[in-house]
């Protein structure tokens, strides 16, 4: 599965989207009723990414107040969307397509491994690996991992993001979507070696 989660998402998403100089691009898309997610999730998102333009700052100021109880119920954190919004304007990535992918699977992970219930654990910058580390030659692999872990349970502190802009050189270079290296890393159920296994395919 290389790019099919994020091709099946684009396909579905909403009429609205963003392009790579940030003015608003229309474009007929089909909603299936079982995307309506991504379609109450792209609200918030767009209203993000405008408010953020016009200079506010932080989550609490950028993210829609009545939005909060829908990321809830999907397992996102107001923190998570501002992230990604924060990202898209300061460095041109991910776009919408890709942190509704990402989403897709975490939600997915929310909903039927952990029945709508949230973690109440979260997971510190200081708990995870080094950047420095290596796992058979792959530096910053054990990094991800790990974050990938928090990010499919919900654990992430607020100074935590999966699919930063150190993580994203990686998953490039390995060849790897970041919504589909967050399902492997669910599949591998913990194992490192059958991530590793993967990777190395891929790269």
């Amino acid at each position: 599965m290389t790019q099919a989660l994020t091709r099946e998402v684009l396909q579905n998403t909403p009429v609205t989207l963003y392009d790579g100089t940030m003015n608003r691009e229309t474009t007929p898309r089909k909603i299936e009723s079982e995307k309506d997610w991504i379609a109450r999730l792209q609200q918030p998102y767009n209203e993000a990414v405008d408010r953020y333009q016009r200079g506010k700052r932080n989550a609490e100021h950028v993210i829609p107040e009545t939005s909060l109880s829908f990321l809830e119920s999907i397992g996102m954190s107001a923190q998570e969307l501002y992230d990604f919004v924060e990202d898209w304007i300061t460095a041109g990535e991910p776009p919408f397509v890709t942190v509704a992918a990402i989403t897709a699977v975490r939600r997915d992970y929310f909903v039927n491994i952990q029945k709508g219930k949230p973690s109440e654990h979260a997971v510190e910058t200081s708990s995870l690996p080094p950047g420095s580390e290596e796992l058979a030659g792959y530096r910053w692999l054990p990094r991800i991992i790990a974050k990938a872990q928090a990010k499919l349970r919900g654990e992430m502190s607020p100074d935590i993001m999966y699919g930063c802009g150190a993580d994203r050189p990686f998953l490039r270079k390995v060849g790897i979507d970041p919504a589909e290296f967050l399902r492997l890393v669910w599949q591998a159920g913990g194992n490192k070696l059958v991530v590793l296994e993967a990777i190395t395919r891929h790269a």
